[in-house]
């Protein structure tokens, strides 16, 4: 493991913005994560079969998401 001294001065308090910006960009390649392809768009005329339960619906339809 690879450790970065920290200047005494700086030990006891919270880290600058640079020492955080340096800190994530040695970071970063241990995280790399592979992309996953997009999903594919689906058509609103091909989504069938939700059922929604009807106080449910006049839940969402009272609420200020429901107009």
């Amino acid at each position: 493991m690879t450790t970065y001294p920290v200047s005494p001065e700086r030990h006891d308090s919270d880290p600058s913005l640079a020492e955080l910006l340096g800190a994530g960009e040695r970071m970063a390649p241990h995280w790399v994560v592979p992309a996953d392809p997009a999903p594919a768009p689906v058509s609103p005329a091909a989504i069938h079969g939700v059922v929604v339960p009807d106080a449910s619906a006049r839940l969402i339809a009272a609420s200020a998401y429901g107009g």
